[in-house]
């Protein structure tokens, strides 16, 4: 009785994760970004003060003191917060941009925790009868969707699946 719907369900959830990602997070990570950015190569200072909050605070909020290593890790992230969401909505190299984005999260969620010393009530907790805590509530569902992306690739009207039609050997 649901064969039908089994079947339809493996192309279409991929094409329907793409969709909800891109309703719910692409411009999320999109005006995340562009904060960080004053120009293609200029980062802001609000950019520092995100990624690395505690050295700011010790630096005085002085960037002078900030080096390449900074700048590269400042311009990776915002590139990733760029890129990664486009070619998850294109359904280009999908897995790849969908497991960076799992890792970009990861550290995402690290950084807010560690670096800016966010409390209990913005963590969350798993398990528990609320469902509205920011990073493990919310960021756990951001996580399931991409690992499905991962999973399923990127489905019906995807440019992986158009580029694995026309390359016989390679699979979307």
């Amino acid at each position: 009785m649901f064969a039908p719907i089994t079947r339809a369900s493996v192309h279409a959830l991929p094409l329907l994760a793409r969709l909800t990602f891109a309703a719910v997070l692409l411009r999320y990570f999109w005006s995340s970004a562009l904060t960080k950015l004053d120009g293609p190569f200029t980062p802001t200072f609000n950019a520092y003060a995100q990624i690395f909050p505690r050295q700011m605070e010790a630096a005085g909020y002085d960037i002078s003191g900030f080096g390449l290593w900074h700048w590269a890790v400042i311009m990776a992230g915002s590139y990733a917060e760029l890129v990664l969401p486009l070619l998850i909505l294109l359904g280009l190299a999908t897995r790849l941009a969908a497991l960076g984005m799992i890792g970009f999260v990861i550290v995402q969620s690290l950084t807010d925790i560690i670096g800016h010393g966010v409390g209990a009530a913005t963590i969350g907790a798993l398990f528990d009868r609320a469902s509205d805590g920011l990073i493990l509530d919310q960021r756990a569902l951001w996580m399931f969707l991409l690992l499905s992306i991962v999973g399923l690739g990127g489905g019906w009207f995807s440019l992986d699946r158009v580029i694995a039609k026309r390359l016989p050997g390679l699979s979307a």
